[in-house]
């Protein structure tokens, strides 16, 4: 361990379901291998423990980087985690981009993908997100869905959808997809961990569902990644909302 590096304090959702909580500590085990020497930990922001604020408390006066598990940009980002770093007087502390949209997740969804069995061009996909009220965060989801019809390569759609706060719903979209003839439709859910958004995604009436992210080693590496982005100074994605908490 190295303790001139920063922290690496991932910060998830959170989870009633014991095997969502579990997800996103697998996922560090695998930060962890890939940096041996950085002290990597993992609160949440609802549901379970540590929360954010015990976290940044234990951290003693050691830096840190906070780095969001949230696949992308919205009010936790934007407000939630900037708020919680002025109350705890540690808003100097760098805060990491949301890890999508990005490249290394297509990579990901798309070997979920195969691992479910869609053979490759078999039909359209439906990318399964979250879903927000804040249509920079759905737009973030478009994005990502661009992302894996690049990645996939076979001229089949990729179609964004939303299991909850937005339209289509995944059901609404692979039924979309139906009544247009293709009958070859796959899910790709658009989230990290299992839980009740996986198994929503999971009944959308697709012929393959691929699995969560979870520990797919492209996702590790962009934990990592994030937090070299955050250490090195890249703009913070809600600069001027932080700075308008600190006045």
């Amino acid at each position: 361990m190295d303790d001139h590096r920063p922290v690496l304090l991932a910060v998830a959702h959170g989870s009633r379901l014991a095997a969502g909580v579990a997800a996103n500590h697998a996922l560090l085990q695998r930060v962890r291998a890939l940096r041996p020497r950085l002290d990597v930990r993992c609160c949440f922001l609802d549901l379970a423990r540590p929360g954010l604020p015990e976290a940044l408390a234990a951290l003693n006066g050691r830096a840190a980087v906070l780095v969001p598990l949230l696949l992308g940009g919205g009010y936790h980002l934007r407000v939630d985690l900037p708020r919680a770093l002025a109350a705890a007087g540690l808003a100097h502390l760098p805060l990491a981009r949301a890890l999508g949209p990005h490249p290394l997740l297509a990579a990901a969804l798309a070997d979920r993908l195969t691992a479910a069995g869609r053979p490759p061009g078999a039909g359209p996909v439906v990318l399964a997100a979250a879903g927000s009220s804040d249509p920079a965060a759905n737009a973030d989801t478009a994005r990502a869905a661009a992302l894996l019809a690049d990645r996939l390569g076979d001229g089949r759609p990729v179609v964004p959808a939303y299991l909850s706060a937005a339209r289509p719903t995944p059901r609404q979209a692979v039924a979309a997809l139906h009544a247009a003839g293709q009958r070859r439709v796959a899910v790709a859910p658009y989230l990290l961990a299992p839980g009740f958004f996986a198994d929503r995604a999971g009944g959308a009436g697709a012929r393959w569902t691929g699995a969560p992210l979870g520990t797919h080693d492209a996702l590790a590496r962009l934990v990592a990644l994030r937090y070299d982005e955050a250490r090195a100074g890249a703009p913070a994605p809600d600069g001027g909302i932080r700075r308008a908490l600190l006045t």
